[in-house]
């Protein structure tokens, strides 16, 4: 079968799609990927792959409805030409704009999957601005012109689903939940604790994923136990919610936390890691979260859609409401003061990693969706 893959970034396919691609084209499918010219600088390492790459027209920052029919219509262009048997989108605008150039196209078995609502779906303490009403409202009204033209609408938690076709009423053909991508068990497996006690948060500099609450938390930490080490391991993020340079200046100068920038070599940052934290408000179900899981690392994360799959409370973490920084200091002292729970807890998240998120069984998943 030609299985055509539509997404906005090649980084997504590197860090997401790799071992669906692998078991595609080994069973003898002929796999395309469907990507923005912006985004050509690692064409060749996809070529290697024995993936065929065609591009087309994406502004990711764009609102503007003239240029959302140009992607769509480029789209089009492109999906006629390639001919699918199956096309499979991922994310927000590929999973707008894709499900409609592909029914448009003339192409019969669309697939979409959502891996997380993003910024408009993701609730903070102080009320949402208009400006994020009327985002969310008109992503609400794209996905109820477009999902319908998808055969399934794939998840990675329930709340998400019931949010987008309960609550907002997007009506659909069918929905899956299938939980965490996983991870490969065998490249991130269990691993030593560190001698020296380091929290690590691993994220895009957005407000969203709890980057102040962590910065907040480490800071109240520090002034009780100055001697415990904190890593921040990601970049900038010109999103809407994204940190400015100048608060993330401040925090540098404030020298509570170690910021690393963005890393190539996530398990070498978790296996110098004690514990993992994620205070982010909102998930699909993080990645991120479940490498510390297999490498065998205690989890601390907020009680919110997507993290809270992550860890069974008081087994293999501990979960904290969102927007509370207090709380996540509270549990981040008792690993200082019980260090003994952080072994005990890191093998309980290895443990539930094997059992949940293991990469092969939702490629598994997968491609008994798309093939079946």
């Amino acid at each position: 079968m030609n299985i055509l893959l539509i997404t906005n970034t090649a980084a997504s396919i590197f860090n997401f799609r790799l071992r669906l691609i692998e078991r595609l084209i080994h069973d003898g499918h002929i796999v395309y990927l469907l990507l923005p010219k912006t985004d050509a600088s690692r064409i060749s390492e996809l070529n290697q792959l024995g993936i065929h790459v065609v591009f087309y027209e994406l502004n990711r920052s764009s609102v503007n409805p003239f240029q959302a029919v140009v992607t769509i219509c480029s789209m089009i262009k492109k999906i006629k030409e390639i001919n699918p048997d199956i096309t499979f989108s991922f994310f927000p605008k590929p999973v707008i704009f894709g499900t409609l150039a592909a029914h448009y196209a003339g192409v019969k078995c669309n697939y979409s999957m959502l891996e997380g609502l993003g910024y408009c779906f993701t609730r903070r303490l102080e009320a949402d601005s208009l400006k994020k009403k009327i985002l969310r409202h008109s992503q609400v009204l794209l996905y109820k012109l477009a999902l319908p033209h998808s055969r399934c609408v794939i998840f990675l938690n329930d709340d998400d689903r019931r949010e987008i076709i309960i609550d907002n009423n997007v009506r659909v053909k069918c929905t899956y939940v299938i939980g965490g991508i996983g991870v490969d068990l065998n490249k991130f497996s269990y691993q030593p604790l560190p001698r020296e006690i380091r929290f690590t948060m691993v994220s895009r500099l957005l407000i969203d994923k709890g980057v102040r609450e962590y910065i907040k938390a480490a800071n109240y930490v520090r002034e009780i136990y100055s001697n415990v080490k904190f890593d921040f391991v990601g970049g900038i993020d010109d999103n809407l919610g994204g940190v400015s340079k100048t608060e993330l200046k401040s925090w540098i100068d404030e020298g509570h936390v170690n910021f690393r920038g963005v890393s190539n070599n996530i398990h070498e940052v978790l296996t110098e890691t004690s514990v993992f934290v994620l205070p982010s408000y909102r998930e699909g179900v993080p990645r991120s979260t479940q490498e510390a899981m297999a490498i065998g690392r205690p989890i601390i994360t907020t009680n919110v859609p997507g993290c809270k799959e992550t860890v069974i409370d008081g087994v293999n973490g501990f979960l904290v409401p969102p927007w509370n920084a207090q709380a996540l200091a509270e549990k981040m002292i008792y690993f200082i003061e019980n260090q003994s729970e952080i072994e005990r807890m890191g093998k309980e998240s290895r443990i539930l990693a094997e059992r949940k998120f293991d990469e092969d069984v939702f490629c598994d998943k997968l491609i008994k969706i798309l093939l079946g």
